[in-house]
């Protein structure tokens, strides 16, 4: 329970048809998956995304693992991606033997520098993972180019960027494979669930498979074949019918959902303009080129006692406010299992000691984000400053 006058972080949307959704699967027997409310799930992902086929599964976590095997990834291959992002973006691939690759961020989007890319890439390289912070795309023309001139396929980590842009394409487009979130935490949820996007035709068929613990089912249940088997490697990576049924419900009211992030994004955006300029605390960044998702609003302050002494600030205020991702490659398993890039990541390391971010979702009332700009706009930050790399 949120104590009174308290701001929660997050609240995860509740939509208006999700217990008659859930009820209707209930009835309808089919709770394996695969059923209407996936198939109505899977539809409106697809308008969202452009991908060309999507597969719904229990977690961006299994989609990410169903990519790596669908990338035929041995031990020593190496796939390059960003440390500040989520443990399973590479332990999905470490899983497969592979090495993650650990490359900086910029220090506006926070997204993967693509100019560290080219010195990243090695003989081994048999993968690029762009994760798009903070659903604000990647710099995916060049991300692309690169990767086409060196025959390496690109994965989407679209975990934050549902809805979102790049130069008009929606994001999950781009990659030969991409994996979205739909944890209660993003801003349409099924509790717990995930959808890998295969724009590869040639992969298709065989990321059904292993989606169905390495069987032919689906191929059954089409009465291509007449028994099914095990044909390939797999895992149980299908999502229950109602978990479907609640996402259902919630990519219904998508949407809406963003106009009302959008509306709260906005005036953090323009209420801290002044107060961020005067603190030097940064705030985010949304190239012209790009849509976001208003997944989340972060800060970055001037140095690492501020982050905690802003953070203390903020509860004593009534507003619960975090941090964000520990680098990977300084992270214990990010040491052993993978290696950091050329040149390090001191933006990543930079960023991650002084980021915040706010609360952002659907039941924040204008009164409530007002709060959250009241409290903030108290703090002053100390005078020892620190400067990006």
């Amino acid at each position: 329970m949120t104590a009174a006058g308290t701001v929660p972080f997050h609240v995860p949307h509740t939509a208006e048809r999700q217990l008659e959704y859930l009820r209707g699967a209930l009835e309808s027997g089919d709770l394996d998956g695969n059923g209407s409310y996936s198939a109505r799930a899977a539809e409106l992902i697809q308008r969202l995304t452009g991908a060309g086929h999507v597969l719904l599964t229990p977690s961006c976590t299994a989609a990410l693992e169903i990519a790596a095997l669908l990338l035929d990834l041995a031990p020593g291959d190496e796939v390059v991606m960003p440390s500040f992002t989520f443990a399973p973006t590479a332990s999905a691939f470490v899983l497969r033997g592979a090495v993650p690759v650990f490359v900086d961020c910029h220090p506006d989007t926070l997204n993967l520098d693509e100019k560290a890319l080219q010195e990243a890439i090695t003989g081994r390289t048999r993968a690029i993972v762009a994760v798009h912070y903070a659903g604000v795309a990647c710099e995916m023309g060049e991300i692309q180019r690169i990767a086409d001139a060196h025959g390496i396929p690109v994965v989407e980590d679209n975990a934050h960027g549902l809805g979102a842009s790049y130069r008009d394409r929606p994001l999950g487009s781009f990659g030969a494979l991409a994996a979205q979130s739909f944890h209660a935490t993003k801003n349409v949820h099924s509790a717990k669930g995930g959808a890998l996007l295969v724009n590869d035709e040639s992969l298709v068929d065989r990321a059904t498979i292993i989606r169905d613990r390495g069987t032919n089912r689906h191929q059954y249940f089409l009465g291509q074949v007449d028994k099914y088997r095990w044909v390939d490697l797999g895992s149980s990576y299908i999502l229950p019918e109602l978990l479907a049924a609640l996402l259902a419900a919630q990519l219904e009211e998508h949407d809406m959902v963003q106009k009302r992030r959008d509306a709260v994004w906005y005036r953090y955006h323009e209420g801290l303009a002044g107060w961020a300029a005067e603190q030097r605390v940064l705030l985010p960044v949304v190239p012209a080129d790009r849509r976001h998702s208003a997944h989340l609003y972060h800060l970055v302050l001037p140095d690492p006692a501020d982050r905690s002494a802003f953070l203390d600030h903020l509860r004593t205020r009534g507003v619960n406010a975090t941090f964000h991702f520990v680098p990977l490659h300084t992270s214990p398993a990010g040491m052993r299992y993978g290696r950091t890039a050329p040149g390090g990541c001191p933006v990543t390391e930079h960023v991650a000691d002084r980021l915040v971010r706010l609360p952002l979702h659907t039941e924040l009332t204008p009164a409530r984000v007002e709060q959250v700009l009241d409290a903030v706009l108290e703090f002053r930050t100390s005078e020892s400053r620190g400067s990006l790399p």
